[in-house]
């Protein structure tokens, strides 16, 4: 497991154990059996992404539009998504008549209350994590908010190509590295890693030194994205 992955694990279980102390009833028997479809959609997905789990809350109830209880495997209040870890079996293979009717009366509830229903399939998780990725990332820019967001409009969009693909490495990236991105010269390179320090997006390993090779990402340059 990358550096990355294993402190978001960690975070992961800092989460989880704050919001399985403040759930009671059916939420905190579903947070009790948080499992491995959860774990990978947040772990694998979610913070590759955000690079944060601020602002999210796992399963959330919300009442549906015929006055039963349901939950949300995880809800970003931030931007109002609905995030879904979905596996075959449970929601295709055996899945009753009526459980079906009751899963599409909450989709429908979701978009009654303005939450957007954004569904992964464990096979997808598993087998094309960056697939996901991509997705989740075009639909924060589409339709996220931040307070930060004026930076990331001034940005070009080399830097922004650049802010992608670092957080897809999830560890310090050198200078071939980056060149090989962006198709660029190591002047042309040297240029945007100097707007990207100024922004406070981009921070050399090694601070102080007159040339620096490493480079990694602010720990909030996700939010850039949203």
């Amino acid at each position: 497991m990358s550096h990355s992955l294993a402190f978001a694990d960690k975070e992961y279980e800092t989460l989880l154990e704050e919001q399985r102390n403040m759930a009671s009833g059916p939420r905190l028997e579903l947070l009790q059996k948080h499992g491995e479809a959860e774990r990978k959609l947040l772990i694998n997905i979610v913070w590759p992404v955000r690079q944060s789990f601020k602002g999210l809350i796992l399963e959330k109830e919300i009442v549906t539009l015929t006055g039963a209880k349901a939950y949300i495997d995880v809800f970003d209040e931030t931007v109002f998504f609905g995030l879904e870890a979905e596996g075959y079996t449970v929601h295709a293979g055996n899945i009753t008549r009526a459980r079906f009717d009751f899963e599409r009366n909450k989709v429908r509830s979701m978009s009654a209350l303005g939450i957007r229903y954004i569904p992964f399939s464990y096979d997808e998780m598993e087998k094309k994590p960056e697939v996901c990725q991509r997705s989740l990332f075009e639909l924060y820019g589409k339709y996220g908010t931040n307070a930060d967001s004026a930076t990331y409009k001034e940005a070009t969009s080399s830097e922004r190509e650049l802010i992608r693909y670092a957080m897809r490495l999830g560890r310090p990236f050198q200078m071939q590295e980056m060149r090989s991105c962006l198709g660029k010269g190591p002047e042309a390179c040297r240029e945007i890693v100097r707007g990207l320090v100024s922004k406070g997006i981009v921070h050399p390993v090694k601070p102080g030194l007159k040339r620096n090779h490493f480079y990694t990402l602010d720990k909030d340059a996700g939010r850039l994205l949203w």
